[in-house]
């Protein structure tokens, strides 16, 4: 009888538990954005040596931009590259390139190019003829020699144009 009390109890608990899985947001459709995407063209780490400088180890950074839409395509109308004091280094874009459903563009900055800094950026602006699921835009940022490595993720997130 105990058990039938226990049960009965975590009924309700499991039911405000399991809503919020239950009820997933709509997720919204757009025709385009500015997507702002933080890129690292090298770390700073460690201990300052003997000048007062940290030591850097630096970094390439493949950025993708992903289609999420299985029906529709979109273009990339520009991929600015700043630097660490927000200085434009490089248009990555220089004109619009179509992605297709599902497809994804690849833009790429060497491991040797620390012209960004650690505070680099990219500003991509994409558009649609029709509202569709937004790319996923992402940059993995990777230094890998013998045995060390550093691989790491960013993500872009939708910022207001000016």
């Amino acid at each position: 009888m105990s058990s039938r009390i226990f049960v009965a109890g975590l009924l309700p608990l499991f039911l405000f538990f399991a809503q919020p899985a239950a009820a997933q947001e709509e997720l919204p459709l757009s025709k385009g954005q500015t997507v702002y995407l933080p890129v690292y063209s090298h770390l700073i780490h460690g201990n300052y040596d003997r000048k007062g400088k940290p030591d850097k180890v630096l970094l390439s950074a493949l950025i993708s931009i992903r289609g999420t839409d299985p029906k529709r395509p979109f273009r990339v109308a520009s991929a600015r590259y700043y630097n660490t004091e927000g200085k434009p280094l490089r248009e990555f874009v220089t004109r619009p390139v179509t992605v297709p459903p599902m497809g994804t563009l690849e833009l790429f900055v060497e491991r040797h190019d620390e012209s960004g800094g650690s505070g680099a950026n990219f500003v991509i602006v994409w558009d649609a003829d029709a509202a569709i699921n937004a790319p996923l835009i992402e940059a993995v940022h990777a230094n890998i020699e013998g045995a060390r490595s550093v691989v790491f993720t960013t993500q872009g997130r939708p910022i207001r144009a000016e």
